[in-house]
Parts: C-alpha cells; sequence; structure tokens
C-alpha cells in the first residue's frame, strides 16, 4: 500500500507541482492550503508524513505544528522561505523533523521525504520498473529496452526518460526536466540536446516520433501510448 503524504501550502502552483511529481513516484498524495484545513485533512487521511509551508494564512505552520503533535507522530518537513536559522531551529523545537528552503528541486524534496520515511520505518514505493507500450526502463538495473531491444543510454539520458516516463501524458518545461535532473547550472536548451539524443536511440524514426512528443514553445512530454 501507498504511503500517504499531507502537502500543506497556500500556494495551488507548489500543491499541485508536489502533488504531481510525488504521486509520480508512487505516494499518495492528499492537499490542503492552511494549517486549519490541513488538520481536519490529517485527522481523517492520517498520513504518513506532512510537507507542511510556514508562512499561511488562517493558520500557519508554526501554529499547526504544536497542535498535530498532539494527535501524531508523522514526520513533518517544514517548506520554508525563510533563510533565518532561529526560524528553522523554532519549527524543529516545536514538533519538524526537517525542513527544505523555498526554492527547492524536486529531487531534494523526494530525497527528504523517503529518508523521513526510512527513520519511520516506512519503506519507500518499490516500483522499479516503467513501460510506456513497448518502451520499458528498469530503475533498479539501469537498462532500457524497445521492443526488448537493449539500448545504451547515459547517465543523463537515463534520468530524463525516467522522468518523462514517470508521469506519461504529463507536459513538462525544460526548467522542470533540468530541475529533476539535478542540472540546475545547465541552460534549458540542453535540454532539446539530451531529447534529440535520446530520439535517435529509442525512436524507429526520430523524425516521427512515437514516444517523445514536443510541445512547441512548452517543452516535452511522453506520450499515454507508445
Amino acid at each position: 500500500m501507498s504511503q500517504t503524504l499531507l502537502v500543506v501550502d497556500d500556494k495551488s502552483n507548489v500543491r499541485a507541482m508536489l502533488k504531481d511529481y510525488l504521486s509520480a513516484q508512487g505516494y499518495r498524495v492528499v492537499t490542503a492550503e492552511n494549517g486549519q484545513d490541513a488538520l481536519y485533512t490529517a485527522r481523517y487521511e492520517k498520513p504518513d508524513l506532512v510537507l507542511l509551508d510556514v508562512m499561511m494564512p488562517r493558520m500557519d505552520g508554526f501554529q499547526f505544528l504544536p497542535a498535530f503533535r498532539r494527535e501524531s507522530n508523522a514526520p513533518v518537513i517544514l517548506l520554508t522561505a525563510k533563510l533565518e536559522e532561529q526560524d528553522k531551529v523554532i519549527g524543529l523545537e516545536l514538533g519538524a523533523d526537517d525542513y527544505v528552503t523555498k526554492p527547492f528541486g524536486m529531487r531534494e524534496v523526494l530525497a527528504r521525504v523517503r529518508a523521513q520515511l526510512r527513520r519511520a520505518g516506512l519503506e519507500p514505493p518499490t516500483s522499479t520498473i516503467l513501460r510506456v507500450g513497448d518502451l520499458q526502463l528498469d530503475r533498479q538495473k539501469r537498462e532500457v529496452r524497445v521492443d526488448e531491444r537493449a539500448v545504451n543510454l547515459t547517465p543523463t539520458e537515463f534520468d530524463l526518460l525516467a522522468r518523462l516516463m514517470e508521469s506519461p501524458g504529463r507536459v513538462f518545461t525544460r526548467a522542470e526536466l533540468l530541475d529533476g535532473l539535478g542540472a540546475a547550472a545547465m541552460v534549458e536548451r540542453t535540454v532539446d540536446v539530451h531529447v534529440r539524443n535520446l530520439r535517435a536511440k529509442i525512436e524507429c524514426d526520430a523524425t516521427t516520433p512515437r514516444f517523445i512528443e514536443t510541445i512547441f514553445g512548452v517543452g516535452y512530454r511522453m506520450k499515454d501510448e507508445g
């Protein structure tokens, strides 16, 4: 059974971004837009971990924490734009287990979620194989096959393909794909080069791709069916 994560943030785009990404990693994700709604949601959903914004209306993260801790020992990771050490210390003293400073990378959030779940005695999702049509990617073995034909990819190409295959049909901007690769220092057009190389290796005809589709002016997506 998938672990349940509660994402609490007053910004709808942040909630949607985290929900999409973490759901693609195999987690069940529920959301709330402030601390008051989060307490209500937590009572019914019993989350295994909470990702908690600090600055929110009605009830902020610092007000939420003591109330939540009276009802649950689930790990809490703060999502904070505050850089002052004192604010981070206050959060930890109120019962938070870790924090991520905004703006954050999605891979950093995922790593911290998995670390906290391990400490809580919960295993992360175990699915290692992704499939889209006759394209198969095995995370554990770092292998890719098309029509049972083995395909040799560079580490960056493999990670990029995995990112796209995690959410077939979802459009990723170039910036999102770079962030997922932990490649913030690269320019966005670098993604175009990697996609071109990927297509040359996995597509029968790179000019009419079956798998990786270009969304002009936005980025790329993995087709729902290859």
